[in-house]
C-alpha cells in the first residue's frame, strides 16, 4: 500500500512539472518588426537668397606667347627646362651668333666712321667750305650707319632667343643642331602666363532678357556681389573667386548667346588652359524665398518632388516647382509653404507612407552609399 502511494506521488509531481513547461512555452518572446529607419531632415524656412547661374566654360591662359625664330641660324643649346617657369628677358635658346657678331663689329665701325665724317662736315659748313647739300648727305649716311648698327645688335640679341613674357614654358619644338629660319618664323616653344587665368563662357540671350525684365519689374534686386565661383570638373569649388572681365555687347547669331569672360587668380597653378569648368555667378537677390539642397530634389513621371516627414512621422512625396538656383540649392517656386521637414539623407529608406525617425541633418553620419568621395 505504501509503495502504491509513493508511485502516485511521483506521477503527480511529473504531471505538475509538465504543466509548468506547457504554460511557460507561450511566454517566449516572438520576433518583432524592425524599428523605423532614421533619416536626416532640414526644416525649410523662408529667407533671403541670391539667384545664381552655372554656365559651362573653358580656362584660357592670361597671356600666351609663341616664341619663334627672329634670325636665321643653327640651334646650339636649349637653355631652359621644359615645363618650368621663366622670367621675361631670360634666354631660352642660343643660336650660332658668330656671323652676327662679325656683322655687329662691321656695323659699329661704319657708324663710327660715318659719325666722324658728319662732325667734320659740320665744322666745314660753319666755315662755308662745303655746301649744305654735302653736309646733309654726310648726316644721312651717319644716320643710316647708326640704324645698321642697331639692327646688328638686335640680331645678336635675338640669337639668344629671349623670353617675351614671364610664365610657364612648354616643350621645345626644336633640338640642338636644327636650322631655324626668320622668314619661316620657325616655332621654338610656347610661353603661358598662369598666375591668373581667363574663363570664357556664354550665357543664353533669353536668360539675359528675362533677368533684365525681372529687375525692371522689381521682382528681383541687383546682386550685391559681383564675384564668381568656379565649379571644377570633380564638383569641388575652386577656393579663389573671380570677377567678370568683359561681356560682349551683341548676341552671337549662330548660338543666340552672349559671350562673357572672367579672370581668376591662380597662384598654385590649379587651373590649366583647356580645363572644363562651370562659372557660378550671382544674378539677383530676393527675399522670403524657400530653398532646398539639390540632393533632396527628385524627379518622377509627374515632375520634381521632395520627401517630407509628416506630423505623424510618415514619409510623404511632396511635388514642387523650382525656379532657379542659389549656389548648390534649388529655389522652390511652389509646393512648399515653409516649416516642412524635408528629407536630405537616407532617401533610399524613405518610402512614401512608411514611418521614419527624423534626425536633424548633420547629427548622424550619412549612409555609406550617400557619402561623397574623399569623406
Amino acid at each position: 500500500m505504501k509503495s502504491r502511494l509513493n508511485l502516485l506521488a511521483v506521477l503527480l509531481l511529473l504531471s505538475a512539472c509538465g504543466g509548468k513547461e506547457q504554460t511557460a512555452a507561450p511566454a517566449a518572446p516572438a520576433g518583432g518588426m524592425p524599428p523605423p529607419p532614421e533619416v536626416e531632415v532640414i526644416t525649410v524656412m523662408p529667407g533671403k537668397a541670391t539667384y545664381t547661374q552655372d554656365l559651362p566654360g573653358r580656362v584660357q591662359a592670361y597671356r600666351t606667347a609663341q616664341v619663334r625664330a627672329r634670325v636665321d641660324g643653327v640651334i646650339e643649346q636649349r637653355l631652359f627646362r621644359e615645363g618650368s617657369d621663366v622670367k621675361a628677358g631670360s634666354s631660352l635658346f642660343r643660336i650660332d651668333a658668330r656671323s652676327f657678331m662679325a656683322a655687329l663689329a662691321a656695323a659699329r665701325a661704319d657708324a663710327l666712321a660715318a659719325n666722324h665724317t658728319e662732325q667734320r662736315f659740320r665744322r666745314l659748313l660753319e666755315k662755308n667750305m662745303v655746301s649744305q647739300q654735302e653736309y646733309d648727305l654726310a648726316f644721312s649716311r651717319a644716320q643710316q650707319a647708326e640704324a645698321a648698327r642697331i639692327r646688328a645688335e638686335e640680331d645678336v640679341q635675338y640669337a639668344h632667343v629671349p623670353a617675351p613674357i614671364s610664365g610657364h614654358v612648354g616643350r621645345a619644338e626644336v633640338t640642338e643642331g636644327a636650322l631655324v629660319s626668320k622668314s619661316a618664323a620657325t616655332l621654338l616653344t610656347t610661353l603661358e602666363q598662369l598666375d591668373r587665368v581667363y574663363v570664357n563662357f556664354t550665357q543664353p540671350g533669353a536668360d539675359v532678357l528675362r533677368l533684365r525684365r525681372a529687375l525692371g519689374a522689381g521682382a528681383l534686386r541687383q546682386a550685391e556681389s559681383t564675384e564668381l565661383e568656379l565649379v571644377l570638373e570633380d564638383g569641388g569649388i575652386y577656393p579663389q573667386r573671380g570677377k567678370i572681365f568683359f561681356s560682349d555687347m551683341a548676341v552671337d547669331t549662330s548660338t543666340g548667346a552672349v559671350g562673357l569672360r572672367a579672370v581668376f587668380p591662380n597662384p598654385k597653378r590649379e587651373l590649366l588652359p583647356g580645363m572644363f569648368v562651370r562659372a557660378r555667378f550671382p544674378q539677383a537677390t530676393a527675399d522670403n524665398v524657400l530653398r532646398v539642397p539639390q540632393r533632396a530634389v527628385q524627379a518622377g513621371p509627374h515632375g520634381q518632388f521632395v520627401m517630407v516627414v509628416a506630423a505623424d512621422g510618415t514619409a510623404l512625396a511632396q511635388p514642387i516647382v523650382t525656379g532657379g538656383m542659389a549656389g548648390a540649392d534649388f529655389i522652390v517656386s511652389s509646393g512648399l509653404k515653409g516649416g516642412e521637414q524635408v528629407i536630405v539623407g537616407g532617401l533610399q529608406k524613405a518610402r512614401p507612407g512608411a514611418r521614419v525617425v527624423a534626425k536633424p541633418a548633420g547629427s548622424t553620419p550619412p549612409p555609406e552609399g550617400e557619402r561623397k568621395p574623399g569623406n
